[in-house]
């Protein structure tokens, strides 16, 4: 089921949420950080859904994800600050047994090694209510057709009713580029750890 909220739409929890996480696995599977993640191709693709699936049955009960519509062509990821950290009981909750199990020791241990270092890095700049935007992604098949856009200006024209900020983390500095042009700036830059991948952390000012 979806929930219409102007030009997108909200999915609610009673959502089958298979499709959009096949649309998030397509969109991220050749992304610098799964990668490093899972650097096995075959492996990446057969893992990926299995991340997706605990993210957004995650998000289902303590944020917020929209798509552009029924054909999920895009798909955004908002967490509201006082749901950020993940406690072990909504690990459990949201299925992070199964996660484990299908990715494995290696891969946990990076995705713990990620985690880590994203977590201080957002707390070190954004302990104070906001919005975390965690990731937004367009289907392969309709990329460069603005899908992103209508995601954003959604979502910023809301946030900037409630006067919050909002962060959010990349590691494709084309990105950075593109999020500059909706008034994100750069908090930090730098790589995560026994990586050459750079990651930034950005933040958009709340409206005054």
């Amino acid at each position: 089921m979806v929930m219409k909220q102007n030009e997108i739409l909200r999915l609610s929890q009673d959502y089958d949420i298979n499709q959009a996480v096949e649309v998030l696995a397509r969109a991220f599977k050749n992304d610098s950080l799964y990668k490093y993640l899972i650097p096995e191709e075959e492996k990446r693709h057969k893992i990926l859904p299995y991340f997706f699936k605990f993210r957004i049955r995650y998000v289902m009960l303590y944020g917020e994800t929209y798509a552009t519509s029924p054909r999920m062509e895009g798909l955004a990821i908002w967490i509201p600050y006082k749901n950020i950290n993940i406690s072990s009981w909504r690990v459990l909750k949201c299925g992070g047994v199964s996660l484990f199990l299908k990715a494995g020791k290696d891969v946990m241990g990076r995705l713990s090694n990620l985690e880590e270092y994203a977590s201080q890095i957002h707390k070190k700049h954004a302990d104070f209510p906001h919005w975390h935007l965690s990731p937004i992604a367009v289907d392969p098949t309709f990329q460069g057709k603005g899908f992103a856009r209508t995601l954003l200006n959604n979502m910023l024209e809301r946030i900037d009713k409630e006067k919050v900020p909002c962060f959010l983390e990349t590691q494709s500095e084309n990105n950075v580029s593109i999020y500059k042009r909706y008034g994100f700036k750069v908090v930090e830059e730098g790589k995560i750890p026994n990586t050459n991948i750079i990651h930034w952390a950005m933040m958009r000012d709340a409206i005054e």
